[in-house]
């Protein structure tokens, strides 16, 4: 099966990820491409293939050299993100992008515009997969799968191309934070990773967020309004009060590139009692311990004026990889030496996100992220260049035969 019949099966089995349930995975549908997966890599010749209860799916390309060349590994998601329907996906590819605007649904009125997302003009006169409209592609991470999928069986249809033994890993979840909780590394065995897991061709990140999540409730007490004088405490208005503590001018929607943040994410309540969401976000470790403080100091401040009515539960979430991948820089070298020989410009950029391979990481499996591709994620505009899922896999072959030929 070629690159693109693949992907366009794989984004037709419904993926989606549930934030709300406590299961791993989180969703069974998922097992439905794992399952996939799994048959696929017993058709074409793969070795010490495991689908475990959790939906884990690991395989080996064995080495096809004498040389002691370290294990290496790719790691692709998946689950499709909550945010929009992954069901009855209905890809289409439009030939030979033009750079105008793209009807996507006649009778709904859809568009993808260059207008809206001018990065389309990046890819005119190239072929492009795009959707019907009515739900995301699935690009991330079916994009990945499919591109290591790809890669792997190349590798295997070409032994003048040697390379050490190379692990594979597909997980669930990753969309809803949970990729790495039940990943066994010392399972994987692989000395360094790389998820496929971009965007853009070319994405080559190995710095992300520092993230953390509060959540802040309040205990009000209500009395009818008319008799209020003294006695009513609104949670609402309490809630308000956070949320003015905090710097207006450090939000998501006024920052960029290194710049941190404080994301409301939601407000729920009454009078009586209330809950206010934030995610909090930063590169650096000491911006983001002080913001952090922050939050701390505001909910303080509160409690010394309504009574600690105000409870905060602070969780950090992940932490930024470049801490784990710059003592071990040639995981970077090689990526870059791959894309630079098969003609991609190497786009070293942080993430303004997290990662699976932030958390590995930090379990003691160095995970930078390379581009797979896609554009417009988590939303019907999604779309995915057909050439950049060929250099993508181009990379993946190019990083194995350059640890084989680095070693002696």
């Amino acid at each position: 099966m070629n690159l693109i019949d693949r992907f366009i099966s794989y984004v037709k089995i419904d993926t989606q990820s549930d934030e709300n349930s406590d299961q791993t995975p989180s969703t069974s549908k998922q097992f439905n491409l794992a399952k996939e997966l799994e048959r696929e890599l017993n058709d074409i010749g793969l070795s010490e293939i495991s689908l475990d209860n959790n939906c884990y799916l690991m395989a080996t390309l064995p080495a096809n050299t004498h040389k002691k060349v370290p294990t290496i590994g790719f790691i692709a998601h998946l689950d499709t993100s909550p945010d929009m329907s992954g069901q009855n996906v209905k890809p289409r590819i439009v030939k030979n992008y033009d750079g105008n605007d793209i009807i996507l649904n006649e009778v709904s009125n859809i568009v993808l515009s260059p207008n809206d997302f001018p990065e389309l003009l990046n890819h005119k006169g190239e072929d492009l997969i795009v959707t019907d409209g009515n739900t995301l592609l699935g690009a991330d991470d079916k994009a990945g799968v499919a591109e290591i999928m790809t890669a792997i069986e190349y590798l295997l249809d070409h032994p003048e191309i040697k390379h050490g033994k190379i692990r594979i890993g597909f997980t669930p979840d990753e969309e809803i934070g949970r990729g790495p909780d039940k990943f066994d590394v010392e399972k994987f065995g692989a000395k360094w990773a790389y998820t496929m897991d971009g965007g853009e061709i070319g994405e080559l990140e190995y710095e992300n967020f520092n993230a953390a999540s509060a959540k802040i409730s309040i205990q009000g007490r209500n009395v009818h309004p008319g008799y209020a004088k003294n006695k009513m405490i609104n949670a609402l208005h309490i809630a308000n009060e956070l949320v003015s503590m905090l710097p207006a001018n450090e939000r998501p929607e006024y920052t960029e590139g290194y710049e941190g943040f404080f994301h409301l994410t939601s407000i729920q309540g009454t009078v009586d009692e209330a809950t206010v969401s934030y995610i909090i976000r930063d590169h650096d470790r000491t911006k983001f311990e002080n913001r952090k403080k922050q939050m701390v100091n505001a909910v303080n401040f509160l409690n010394t004026i309504y009574d600690h009515r105000i409870k905060l539960e602070l969780k950090d979430q992940y932490y930024n990889m470049r801490e784990k991948i710059e003592p071990v820089p040639h995981v970077i070298d090689y990526a870059f030496r791959a894309m630079q020989e098969v003609g991609v410009t190497p786009i070293v950029r942080p993430i303004r996100g997290g990662t699976d391979g932030a958390r590995l990481s930090f379990m003691g499996l160095p995970c930078p992220n390379i581009f797979a591709g896609g554009l417009n994620f988590h939303g019907r505009y999604e779309f995915i260049p057909i050439p950049s899922m060929y250099k993508a896999v181009d990379v993946i072959v190019k990083i194995a035969e350059l640890v084989e030929k680095d070693c002696k």
